[in-house]
């Protein structure tokens, strides 16, 4: 070995292996001499050629087989990293081994790539990192490989990270709805995303939006995973209400509905109010009330000196969409009730205040507020992290605009569990997020 493959050989970096030869060759598998003062274009790749140093592994076990080889494999290609913007390939002649210790003729264990696999390990490695923040497009431009290379590859590494992890009891669940955009051919436009409230985590996707949809997820728990059950955090949509009521299991499990859904379909009244009020009024009524719909959605809380000055001014102008306003700030208040009894009289209120039928959208939302009565008084009873469930948005909203896994739920819920669990904000989840495609350590023999 001279000592320019001694040097690459120490670049190759992999123990009981060693770089005998080294040469460029084009796309097209011929081989490129190099002319002394000429650079070697960009088109071509350097190819390394490797050789065993040390006893052949059985790849099963990690036993070593010194007893010679069963059989020699013709000559084989791996896709390495690139070196210095040029494509890297390896080049070895792998052997079936004689493995005393498990009795086969498997392949041999190498030092840089799995079975069945054309890409090195660290290759693998960097393609999972670029695609847990890239496209897979991308990431397959930028290394010259398909992009079911790096789907297989991102996905083989996040299944290796979520097989490490220690499960966590499921006590709180989440339910919700999330729309998965345009850009796709199927028949559902939503799918149904199961979280654990106390990590935030999800931990089941499932197409649609109806009741059958979360009976399939709860179909998949033990009973044992039911009974650790204490309650389920949700929207105000009644079909994943009828599946867990219909479980004979979870039928008692209290439901708790979200505050934000309980404020949107409290601030889409006031928006229905305030339409009824200006933009069917007249030209007249329209021009005082163009501009303003941000204005009477937003609290009196988080609103400005200018704001509340202009909102008192428009509210003056009807004494419907005043109650509507006013009947959300309590609401909005009554949410954020101590415990069930205080929510109880703050609800009670807010219905005596609603119950007038002369007012069609005050009317509706007092019959919905009627029907999930129970619910929201379970609110107050249990405070689950309810946030937990729309923190997922963002994420949710990431994985979708890229087009990743429309089809693939498994995949996608690996994606998005890692982005939820492992965010890069300390120096942990840093070295976590860099060790998300290593590989398990190699077996070795007892």
């Amino acid at each position: 070995m001279g000592q320019h493959t001694q040097l690459i050989t120490d670049i190759f970096g992999i123990l009981g292996w060693k770089v005998t030869a080294a040469y460029f060759e084009t796309a097209g598998g011929e081989r490129v001499e190099k002319v002394p003062g000429y650079q070697v274009t960009a088109a071509t790749r350097l190819v390394l050629r490797v050789v065993r140093r040390w006893a052949p592994r059985c790849a099963r076990c990690g036993a070593v087989c010194r007893g010679g080889a069963h059989e020699r494999l013709p000559q084989r290609r791996w896709l390495d990293l690139p070196w210095a913007g040029r494509p890297v390939v390896l080049e070895a002649d792998p052997i079936r081994v004689k493995c005393k210790r498990c009795r086969t003729h498997g392949v041999e264990l190498l030092a840089w790539a799995d079975p069945y696999q054309r890409e090195t390990r660290r290759l693998q490695q960097h393609l999972a990192l670029g695609a847990a923040s890239a496209p897979v497009s991308h990431v397959a431009a930028q290394y010259g490989v398909g992009w079911s290379t790096v789907r297989s590859a991102e996905a083989a590494a996040l299944a290796r990270w979520d097989a490490t992890r220690s499960p966590v009891p499921l006590r709180q669940v989440g339910v919700d709805e999330k729309w998965l955009g345009r850009r796709h051919g199927l028949e559902h436009h939503f799918v149904t995303i199961v979280s654990n409230l106390e990590t935030g985590e999800p931990l089941w996707i499932g197409p649609g939006r109806g009741q059958d949809t979360l009976a399939a997820w709860l179909a998949t728990l033990t009973p044992a995973e039911k009974a650790g059950i204490q309650l389920f955090a949700m929207d105000m949509h009644a079909p994943y209400k009828a599946a867990v009521r219909a479980d004979p299991v979870l039928r008692d499990v209290p439901v708790v509905h979200d505050p934000f859904h309980v404020m949107k379909r409290v601030l889409e009244t006031v928006t229905e109010v305030r339409r009824e009020v200006f933009f069917r009024g007249g030209d007249a009524w329209r021009g005082i009330g163009r501009g303003s719909r941000w204005l009477v959605l937003r609290s009196w809380k988080h609103s400005s000196e200018n704001q509340r000055q202009r909102l008192l001014e428009l509210l003056v102008y009807n004494r419907a969409l005043a109650r509507a306003y006013q009947l959300a700030e309590e609401i909005r208040a009554v949410l954020h009730a101590p415990d069930r009894e205080s929510l109880a009289l703050g609800l009670q209120r807010v219905l005596r205040r609603t119950q007038s039928r002369r007012n069609g959208p005050l009317r509706k939302l007092h019959d919905s507020l009627i029907n999930h009565r129970e619910q929201l008084l379970n609110l107050g009873e249990h405070r689950p992290p309810t946030g937990r469930i729309e923190a997922l948005n963002n994420n949710w909203e990431t994985l979708v605009r890229r087009g990743r896994g429309y089809r693939d739920y498994p995949y996608l819920l690996l994606k998005l569990r890692f982005m939820v669990v492992n965010p890069i904000h300390s120096d942990d989840g840093t070295r976590r997020f860099l060790a998300l495609g290593l590989q398990p350590p190699i077996p070795r023999a007892a």
